[in-house]
């Protein structure tokens, strides 16, 4: 009871630990700002860069039911000790959005309230990591007037921050900058900016980190990339960090919650929330009764089905991942929304994982949930499933979190089946992480004790 009462006073404390905790990707913007006095490489416009990586891979404009044969480029595949290192100045590159100049795409950007769409900002960047694996790839031996035989495939995208997206100009450029901060034998991971110039001062709208597989002509084998080799100690310190989130996120990548169970300060939660939806004059566990200024989860899911088309297609005619995100991104504020009965400010994409890849021919399903909910934050997970009209299956191909801010304390959602339970517990894992605070609240004896034990010690 005591370590419940303790769990429930920090709740209350969210908010003001949150803003405490130091930005883990402070010293990532650093890195940008210092890669960009080392190599101010320009990509043009993101229009330019999407026409640069169609023509590098060799794919013509136009949609076909069977895409063009790449096979040919097979005997181009290079060994990995013919590919030599590269650094992270040599991807580095920045590429604008012409929103001052280019009405068409202010058109595209802007929403309801005058504000840049976040979700259409997705799309860029999933186009802009594939650019930076272009950019790092580098074949000596490739005769120029043949295409790169590679392909290149989000695996998974691990976080994207969010910072004043409220004060975004849609009439503003935005520029998107980045980089290959990590390398493994066929994967690469790409950390990417994008902030806008007003009154002389850049203001920093994201910061996100790809991981991208790179794979052969035809996409039927995994491909080798050229090895990193850091070029000095700004570059060296990156790789670490960079090496360090691997190696986290191998071994979180098994913890999910029907992997995972309920550690014991979870299964007091789990306890507590039984406890308050359960009736005290009442032994049926089958009844629930909600308590005040709270909603069953069942009750906040929105869900969607639609069709994608061959514009949102990559070159195997399956829809790419920039469009998938901003599906996510669209239907969860919707979800979020009308949850709080207000408009939250999107804080956190974290977490997607791309299972399957999903055919131009295939339905698409979204379907959001408000997992958990914690004073004014707000917890989203989203599912993308794959419908073949052929089959009336469904299969899972993606799975979002999302995380918002309301402008003032929300109700609390409640979980009313124990599956529902078990999500409502991995939702507060994802909000813990996006806040980058531990997952279990560090008790306040637990800090009198480290603390006492400290001085102690000296």
């Amino acid at each position: 009871m005591q370590r419940m009462r303790c769990l429930i006073s920090l709740r209350r404390q969210l908010p003001l630990l949150a803003r405490l905790l130091p930005s883990s990707g402070v010293r990532c913007y650093e890195t940008g700002e210092y890669l960009k006095t080392q190599s101010d490489h320009y990509s043009g416009t993101m229009a330019e860069v999407g026409a640069k990586i169609r023509e590098r891979t060799g794919v013509e404009r136009g949609y076909h039911v069977v895409p063009k044969s790449r096979k040919h480029l097979l005997e181009h595949h290079p060994k990995k000790e013919q590919l030599p290192a590269r650094s992270m100045q040599d991807s580095y590159t920045h590429a604008i959005l012409p929103l001052s100049v280019d009405e068409m795409a202010r058109e595209r950007y802007i929403n309801h309230l005058g504000r840049v769409r976040m979700g259409r900002l997705m799309e860029e960047l999933d186009m802009f990591a594939v650019w930076l694996c272009h950019r790092h790839i580098n074949i000596p031996d490739l005769p120029k007037d043949v295409p790169l035989p590679y392909t290149f495939v989000t695996l998974l995208v691990d976080r994207i921050d969010f910072s004043d997206i409220e004060n975004i100009q849609v009439n503003k450029d935005i520029e998107v900058s980045g980089f290959i901060s990590w390398v493994g034998n066929t994967s690469m991971e790409a950390t990417i900016y994008t902030r806008q110039l007003l009154n002389d001062k850049y203001l920093n709208v994201t910061k996100a980190v790809f991981l991208m597989v790179a794979r052969n002509a035809i996409n039927s084998a995994s491909a080798p990339v050229n090895p990193l080799k850091p070029a000095d100690a700004v570059e060296q310190k990156c790789w670490e960090e960079s090496d360090e989130r691997q190696r986290k996120r191998k071994a979180t990548e098994s913890q999910g919650v029907l992997v995972w169970p309920p550690q014991q300060h979870e299964q007091a939660i789990m306890y507590n929330l039984l406890q308050r939806t359960t009736p005290k004059d009442s032994f049926d566990l089958n009844r629930r009764a909600l308590p005040p200024k709270c909603n069953w989860m069942e009750d906040s899911q929105r869900s969607t089905m639609m069709n994608p088309f061959p514009e949102n297609r990559n070159a195997h005619n399956t829809i790419f991942g920039g469009f998938l995100m901003r599906q996510a991104i669209e239907i969860s504020f919707i979800t979020a929304s009308i949850y709080m009965r207000g408009r939250p400010i999107l804080m956190c994409l974290s977490d997607i994982s791309f299972l399957q890849p999903v055919k131009v021919t295939a339905f698409l399903q979204m379907t959001a949930y408000v997992v958990y909910t914690d004073q004014s934050y707000i917890q989203v997970m989203t599912v993308a499933k794959n419908w073949q009209a052929e089959s009336g299956e469904p299969t899972t191909t993606n799975v979002f979190y999302v995380t918002y801010k309301a402008d003032k304390i929300v109700d609390e959602v409640l979980p009313r089946t124990y599956r529902e339970m078990l999500w409502y517990i991995h939702g507060r894992r994802k909000l813990m992480a996006a806040l980058n605070l531990r997952p279990d609240y560090p008790m306040p004896e637990e800090k009198e004790k480290q603390s006492n034990t400290t001085m102690t010690a000296k």
